[in-house]
């Protein structure tokens, strides 16, 4: 068997069923739900799913970013100078059971807009700038998703295609060959688990069939400086 890094470059993703204990899963739940309110939340029928900024909003949320649990994890990926550089929590619940499409993460989050060579088009996500930059950039970052709740195929899990995130931005058209081409994987896993995935990798979830909790915290990674002037939002 290969480094956690040989399996993420040449599969795209990972399944850890374990990274923290039901005690500290507890405690980042209680932390999400009192962020009702804040900046940055999007909510339908009185039912929260989906925040973003959670670094910068929620201290238990950066805590977990910060544990060691969470660094050997990442740095055994992408290196010793990775860096937590956006968060954002996904929950699917009755109220708000979505489908989420083939696609590719494709976005950063950045503190305020410079014109660069090769990072473009431009947006703003909940008050925060975004921009796409260039390929090799994403290729070097890694995502990891941790669950807040148990995650069966019942609940609408995450899917991907393992070896797409190989190819750089995928085209519509090569985004259909993948799938007809490819047998997704189901992302299932017990509360306390994450998945660790490289950005690019083909990734979707359909409506849960038993839909409740499907609390997801995102976080992504860096180990490398943006370039001339270009930070990151950490946010």
């Amino acid at each position: 068997m290969g480094t956690r890094m040989e399996m993420l470059d040449l599969e795209g993703y990972e399944l850890v069923p374990r990274v923290i204990p039901p005690t500290a899963v507890a405690s980042l739940c209680s932390a999400v739900s009192a962020l009702v309110g804040a900046e940055g939340i999007r909510q339908r029928n009185d039912r929260v799913y989906a925040i973003r900024n959670l670094l910068s909003i929620c201290r238990e949320v950066r805590q977990f970013a910060d544990s060691a649990e969470v660094r050997s994890l990442v740095e055994s990926a992408i290196g010793g100078k990775a860096l937590p550089v956006r968060a954002i929590l996904f929950d699917k619940t009755p109220e708000s059971n979505w489908k989420v499409p083939w696609h590719q993460d494709l976005s950063i989050a950045v503190r305020e807009r410079m014109d660069v060579p090769g990072f473009g088009p431009w947006s703003v996500k909940a008050g925060v700038v975004h921009v796409q930059p260039p390929v090799r950039l994403l290729e070097s970052m890694l995502t990891l998703r941790l669950h807040l709740d148990d995650c069966q195929a019942s609940n609408g899990p995450l899917r991907v295609l393992p070896g797409s995130h190989r190819h750089g931005t995928l085209s519509p058209e090569q985004i259909e060959d993948w799938r007809s081409r490819v047998m997704p994987v189901s992302c299932v896993l017990p509360a306390g688990g994450a998945v660790l995935m490289r950005p690019l990798i083909l990734h979707a979830s359909s409506p849960a069939t038993e839909p409740g909790h499907r609390r997801v915290v995102h976080i992504e990674w860096s180990s490398e400086d943006l370039p001339h002037g270009l930070q990151w939002h950490q946010g």
